[in-house]
């Protein structure tokens, strides 16, 4: 933070037209800082569009669905449209220690995709608890491949 000198609060005191005895601006690392820090504009509503459908994710989840989202230019099948914005929109309710989110079924069966390559991965409480929530499960299709019989 950088505060003002004698002549910046003179000019200041002029353009608002009253005496103006203190003013600080952000440095360049304050800004740099809020950045980081992942101050966000005013969040959007929480309820639910046309379409949506309010989502409550425990903050392991989050985690695993931020892994997905952000592995998107990587994977063969990326996450649905606008799941990413969700997610980096999505709002942190303290009481319920939840992160809240607003999806179409579409992003919730993209999100339960991601929960399913978390759970081979490493942990199925992600995934089952999303399950069990919302009822969407990601169930891999069987392969009819035809395969050739082994001599």
């Amino acid at each position: 933070m950088e505060t003002a000198d004698r002549e910046t609060r003179a000019e200041l005191s002029a353009w608002e037209g009253r005496p103006v005895r203190w003013a600080v601006r952000l440095s360049a690392t304050g800004h740099d800082l809020l950045a980081y820090a992942g101050v966000r504009p005013a969040p959007t509503p929480l309820e639910p569009g046309l379409g949506e459908r309010l989502v409550e994710l425990a903050p392991s989840q989050m985690t695993a669905l931020r892994v997905f989202v952000g592995l998107a230019g990587e994977l063969k099948s990326p996450p649905a449209t606008g799941l990413a914005e969700q997610v980096r929109t999505a709002v942190y309710d303290r009481g319920a220690r939840r992160w809240q989110l607003r999806l179409t079924q579409e992003q919730m069966e993209s999100a339960a995709y991601g929960f399913w390559l978390h759970r081979l991965t490493g942990s199925a409480a992600e995934a089952n608890r999303f399950g069990r929530d919302y009822k969407v499960l990601f169930i891999p299709e069987p392969r009819n491949s035809g395969s050739a019989a082994l001599p």
